[in-house]
């Protein structure tokens, strides 16, 4: 799918903001708290607002608990979805709304991409899903069946991958050619309980970057932070400019929200100019997609 703006004649900047809180187990606290920052970005001027996965409550999946399954409502009716759509009809921002998904029997780390105008334009479900001490996500999420998906929003054309997905090139290459202007990755990011000595925080950032580099992309990630029992989150949610310059970031563990300001319609030239696009080989990239196998494989 490809997608391109149909903005003709309208204003083609666009100011981003990311949202960073901690979570604790009252769901209507961390809802309130989200629409809160939701407001004060709006009141900055944000037009594009990225919050944190899974915000309803504590990040869950640390453990395999089956009473954590409870949790997982369908994308229709949704009620946090619905409260938050009507925070962007009144406030005119777009938001990626990160949220537990049942589907039937089938149980999804989504994201339903909320316009400006209230209306849900659909839903992504997370393509790459963790599994290891801490993050034990297999357990209760299956691999999403969506693919990558972009969103011809009033402010953009945006991007969305969910927290894992951040670390794959490919999902973000994939995005920039299906017409993403803007990518965006709610995340849920710390400490590793099984080694504390591990500290990831930076590499985080750093791939996150080298994607707006070589897609000549601005790079927008929303990070929860606290400390869950004994599970720390890093915070430093950053957007990155399509230079791979962070322009705003919230510092360690401070609940906040922070803006940046993009030309579309000069970052879009700049894309061209670079002739990333231009120069790509995709018949020699066959190995990727596990067409190809080696001899040593085979």
């Amino acid at each position: 799918m490809s997608i391109v703006s149909d903005r003709n004649g309208t204003n083609r900047n666009v100011r981003v903001a990311v949202v960073q809180a901690a979570f604790g187990e009252q769901r209507e606290d961390n809802i309130a708290r989200v629409e809160s920052l939701i407001c004060r970005a709006a009141d900055e001027g944000a037009q594009v607002v990225v919050v944190p996965e899974l915000f309803e409550g504590p990040y869950f999946c640390k453990t395999e608990r089956d009473e954590y399954f409870g949790r997982a409502r369908p994308c229709a009716g949704h009620p946090t979805i619905e409260r938050l759509a009507s925070l962007c009809r009144d406030r005119e921002v777009v938001v990626p709304v990160s949220f537990f998904e049942r589907d039937g029997q089938a149980f999804y780390n989504s994201v339903a991409v909320i316009d400006a105008d209230g209306s849900t334009l659909g839903v992504y479900r997370k393509s790459h899903i963790p599994d290891g001490p801490g993050y034990e996500e297999k357990y209760y999420f299956r691999p999403g069946d969506t693919g990558f998906k972009v969103w011809n929003t009033r402010h953009g054309v945006v991007g969305v991958g969910i927290c894992w997905d951040q670390w794959f090139p490919e999902c973000a290459r994939s995005m920039v050619l299906m017409g993403a202007e803007l990518l965006v990755y709610p995340s849920a990011i710390g400490s590793e309980p099984a080694a504390p000595e591990l500290d990831t925080r930076e590499r985080w950032q750093r791939v996150m970057v080298g994607h707006a580099v070589a897609n000549v992309v601005p790079v927008a990630a929303a990070n929860r932070t606290g400390n869950e029992d004994g599970q720390i989150f890093y915070g430093h949610s950053f957007v990155a400019d399509q230079s791979g310059e962070i322009v705003a970031d919230l510092q360690g563990q401070a609940e906040g929200v922070v803006c940046a300001d993009f030309d579309l319609d000069g970052i879009a030239t700049e894309r061209a100019s670079f002739g990333f696009f231009r120069d790509r080989r995709p018949e020699l990239y066959v190995n990727l997609s596990g067409a190809h196998r080696s001899k040593e494989e085979s």
